[in-house]
């Protein structure tokens, strides 16, 4: 049993050891590019005082977005008996939206909370939810006929995520969570709480992989120790966890819901604040894309195309699942008009079909596309490997050829990262630096602006071009 915790360990620590042959990146790959998730507060951090109290708390700490659990006390007041929870009154909801409308706070999931496994006793929870604007219910059921638990899901259009607490309680094990859901409404599915799972001897990153597509919540946590049913909580990356693989895995799963931070150490229950400040200064080092923006919008799981403009012929087809748009016809332009960029760093995957497919990255387009003049009036960042020099992948389109070759071959997604300060641009491909240029106006460019909007090219549909993960950061 040793020698199992401590190879368990060794994965946990280390990311999943890949099977020989093949060439799945482990979530501890250095090419994970963590994305930033929304961080929610559990309340259960602050159970020693009042929902009030907690609100002014997660306030101070800059977390916008809130995990109620039932039973805290509303108010300071020790004689006061009412409690957060599906017996409030009308005018205690609406107290309590006004309290969180006071603090920029949105309400965003509840639980742990159960309910009897029928219709009336499940829509008692639900309606209670659907008034606060709850996204979110975690539960532990009782029971293992989840039939009106779907009829709920289906009827409110609120998620539900099944906990797991340490053995031997239920749902302790991932595949117990997997066997009641498996085949149900898609909006159900598992609340991933990363402590006890370390507490109970399961590395959170397998534990993730094996309920990839089905996280609906987390309660992030970090323990000092693995395997330990009396392991305690610690600032996120201090303990045994693997936090910075926990949300690789999650990266590379196009998580879309909330982070719910909880600590529950008995020493910090009075003072929690200290190690949870501490703990999000790691969450914010460890994000590659902090201080970006996600050009391409998300809703409830799902991507759309708001913001952006086609010109020309074509268009992109947006898969709304996972992000992936795909050129089609052409030749067109597909434009981010919501506002133009000054200095930015701009960073996308792109793929192509076959040898000869074409496409680019407009960047400082100075107007409103309403005409081919942009071509002359921005420069283009080449997707071509068929062409060669001044015209190939990772040129600057008509004016300077990339020092290196360095896309790879079709079928596989690339890597750009372009910096425009001022008029210098600084382009990698794939980690190799590939432009390093003070830019001027050169080849079918006559004029350029230090200000414009970014576009993707599409080119035709015989070879059609995929981007996803376009993010940009203003300097």
């Amino acid at each position: 049993m040793k020698n199992a915790i401590r190879f368990m360990l060794f994965v946990c620590m280390f990311g999943t050891v890949m099977a020989a042959g093949h060439g799945d990146k482990t979530c501890c790959d250095s090419e994970v590019r963590i994305k930033k998730f929304p961080i929610a507060m559990q309340c259960w951090t602050f159970r020693k005082f009042s929902f009030l109290e907690t609100l002014d708390k997660v306030q101070e700490l800059g977390i916008h977005y809130l995990e109620a659990y039932p039973g805290q006390k509303l108010i300071p007041d020790a004689d006061d008996p009412d409690r957060f929870d599906t017996n409030l009154s009308d005018d205690q909801i609406a107290w309590v939206q006004s309290e969180l409308k006071k603090r920029d706070i949105s309400l965003v999931s509840f639980g742990v909370v159960n309910f009897d496994n029928t219709e009336r006793d499940a829509e008692t929870v639900f309606e209670f939810s659907k008034k606060l604007g709850i996204r979110t219910i975690v539960t532990e059921p009782a029971f293992d006929d989840y039939t009106i638990i779907e009829k709920m899901v289906q009827k409110y259009d609120i998620r539900v995520a099944i906990h797991n607490h340490p053995p031997p309680t239920k749902y302790w094990d991932p595949e117990t969570v997997l066997s009641h859901i498996r085949g149900l409404d898609p909006r159900i599915g598992d609340c991933a709480d990363t402590g006890h799972w370390t507490r109970s001897g399961i590395c959170p990153v397998s534990a993730l992989k094996k309920l990839s597509g089905r996280i609906r919540n987390v309660h992030l946590k970090d323990l000092n120790d693995f395997g330990n049913p009396d392991a305690f909580d610690v600032p996120f990356g201090q303990g045994k966890s693997n936090i910075e693989g926990v949300l690789a895995e999650l990266t590379m799963q196009d998580y879309d819901g909330f982070l719910a931070i909880e600590h529950e150490k008995k020493e910090d229950e009075m003072n929690p604040s200290p190690p949870v400040a501490e703990g999000l200064k790691y969450l914010k080092r460890i994000t590659y894309y902090q201080d970006y923006d996600q050009l391409l919008g998300r809703d409830n799981g799902l991507y759309h195309k708001h913001g952006w403009n086609q010109y020309g012929p074509g268009y992109f087809i947006l898969d709304e699942r996972t992000g992936v748009l795909k050129g089609q016809g052409g030749m067109g332009l597909f434009w981010y008009s919501t506002r133009k960029f000054r200095d930015f760093v701009l960073e996308l995957d792109f793929m192509c079909d076959d040898h000869v497919t074409n496409s680019g990255v407009f960047l400082r387009i100075p107007e409103l596309v309403a005409s081919n003049d942009y071509i002359a009036q921005c420069y283009e960042i080449q997707i071509d490997n068929a062409s060669r020099g001044i015209h190939q992948t990772g040129a600057v389109y008509d004016a300077l050829a990339p020092s290196s070759l360095a896309f790879h071959e079709p079928g596989q997604w690339n890597h750009y990262k372009i910096t425009y300060k001022s008029m210098h641009l600084f382009v990698e491909l794939n980690g190799i630096k590939i432009v390093d240029w003070e830019t001027v106006p050169r080849g079918k460019v006559r004029s350029l602006s230090k200000e414009g909007y970014i576009g993707l090219q599409n080119h035709d549909s015989r070879a059609p071009v995929y981007f996803k993960n376009i993010y940009i950061k203003s300097l």
